[in-house]
């Protein structure tokens, strides 16, 4: 019976050690990436990083004070990165990572200031959400919050 439990042992512990455990590391470089591309207009790296049908929601108060949730498409987020003029420089400036992973599902909190052309924009946080499908860690859901108030760089 000893020599039945330890082969058990050895065979789950080998199965677990082939299946690679995703780091805070690997988790940040991956938004990284993501936002590599924002900044350089390039949505083939953003696109890297992205499953193919990626959620995004912005939730936000409106100028009456109404709280709300948008809905939008990766695919718009992608145009607008793609059309956007050659004068136009985005920077969303990120200001940490907070990274919780439990085997396939990962998600990464970023808190942030957007600026267009060096001028104050909002702030708020991303929250991503990363799976692990076939091909790879990908981000499949993109939701964050925007405000003009309470933001350090606001001028």
């Amino acid at each position: 019976m000893k020599h039945f439990l330890f082969s058990l042992f050895l065979l789950i512990s080998t199965i677990s050690l082939g299946q690679r455990y995703f780091s805070e590391v690997e988790a940040q470089a991956l938004i990284d990436t993501f936002f590599e591309g924002f900044h350089k207009g390039d949505t083939t790296m953003m696109k890297s990083v992205m499953s193919k049908d990626m959620v995004m929601q912005t939730a936000f108060t409106d100028k009456k004070g109404n709280h709300r949730l948008s809905s939008g498409t990766s695919e718009a987020l992608l145009k607008a990165i793609a059309s956007r003029g050659e004068d136009q420089k985005w920077d969303e400036r990120l200001g940490g990572y907070q990274v919780k992973i439990d085997g396939n599902l990962a998600h990464v909190w970023t808190p942030y200031e957007f600026y267009i052309n060096d001028t104050f924009i909002h702030c708020g946080a991303n929250a991503f959400t990363l799976t692990r499908m076939d091909d790879g860690w990908k981000i499949v859901h993109l939701i964050d919050s925007r405000r003009r108030e309470t933001c350090k760089g606001k001028k």
